[in-house]
């Protein structure tokens, strides 16, 4: 740094705050600084500048999968970045242990604060993290039992609006089939589906079916709502992959069964018909946990922040069909 600060003609300090992107140097002074840092190919020591501010400019994100597109994680990452703010991620393959595994190497790693999509209901190993200091953001669902920022789409208005979207076009027998109720938001989308149905009056028996995300699961539930003595002739979907197969078991009568699923893909519009969905807002459940957890990195005593993020639906074809 000595070396830039002489080849630049500029004090020691001068080049420290160029190097910290100090916003108050001047356009004409930070180009003879960079102009010297590239011609000396200097680079800073990032360890030490750590060191000295106490922080990592790194967070953690760890999510149930990285085994496919995670467009939640994808706008934490550029939320991050435009914040010169660096995401590692983990996978937590729904697995609790997993999960607490790589909470705790990121917390021993120091990063500076961590997003996390919580399974199952028992977090207590966040108990000690969270006195220590930890700074962390829930997304998708909150960490149950514990007070935690967190940013979470509005599960149930997204199934009413599916609902009442379908019975605006005719459909008076409408399922469900969901995830596994004991995730927090398959349950609200499950309840949320059940009000519906009793606040129309009709029968509740045999219009929910939720599980695990298993193909002979759905096949049967599939079945099930078309075989019986009042088929269903709409169905609505608690999640993407749910949808995929739902229009696989259906084959060719998908386009005699309206549908409506929940969470938008890249495949929605090249399945046959297109596929009307209840559209959560990627780019905002990301931007938002970013700026609650830099928030809450800056201030680690403010209140906690519980963010519900709207939903909407998009009409392509699927949902549009009038019962046969």
């Amino acid at each position: 740094m000595i070396d830039v600060a002489r080849e630049a003609g500029v004090a020691l300090r001068t080049v420290s705050r160029v190097v910290n992107r100090d916003s108050t140097v001047g356009a004409e002074l930070a180009e003879r600084v960079n102009a010297a840092i590239a011609a000396l190919d200097y680079r800073p020591d990032e360890r030490a500048r750590q060191l000295r501010l106490g922080t990592t400019g790194t967070l953690g994100a760890a999510v149930r999968q990285l085994s496919h597109v995670n467009p939640v994680l994808r706008a934490v990452e550029r939320a991050a970045r435009a914040a010169d703010l660096m995401v590692l991620a983990a996978s937590t393959d729904d697995d609790e242990q997993l999960e607490r595994q790589v909470v705790e190497s990121m917390c021993r790693r120091r990063f500076d604060g961590i997003i996390l999509e919580p399974i199952g209901t028992d977090h207590g190993y966040l108990v000690p993290e969270l006195a220590a200091g930890l700074s962390l953001v829930a997304v998708d669902r909150p960490v149950l039992g514990l007070d935690v920022d967190c940013v979470i789409s509005d599960n149930e208005a997204g199934i009413r609006t599916a609902y009442a979207h379908l019975a605006a076009h005719g459909h008076e027998r409408v399922v469900y089939v969901g995830d596994d109720e004991r995730i927090y938001t398959a349950q609200q989308r499950a309840t949320a589906f059940r009000d519906c149905v009793a606040g129309r009056g009709a029968p509740a028996e045999g219009t929910a079916y939720t599980g695990p995300i298993d193909p002979a699961r759905i096949r049967a539930a599939v079945q099930a709502a078309l075989d019986g003595p009042t088929p269903a002739t709409a169905i609505i979907t608690g999640n993407a992959t749910i949808s995929v197969e739902v229009l696989r078991c259906l084959g060719p009568d998908s386009a005699k069964v309206a549908i409506v699923g929940f969470d938008d893909s890249e495949l929605a519009t090249l399945l046959r018909p297109d596929l009307t969905v209840i559209a959560q807002d990627d780019a905002a459940i990301g931007g938002t946990a970013i700026d609650l957890l830099r928030a809450r990195i800056a201030d680690p005593s403010r209140p906690i922040h519980r963010v519900t993020v709207p939903v909407k639906l998009i009409p392509r074809g699927s949902g549009e069909t009038a019962p046969s």
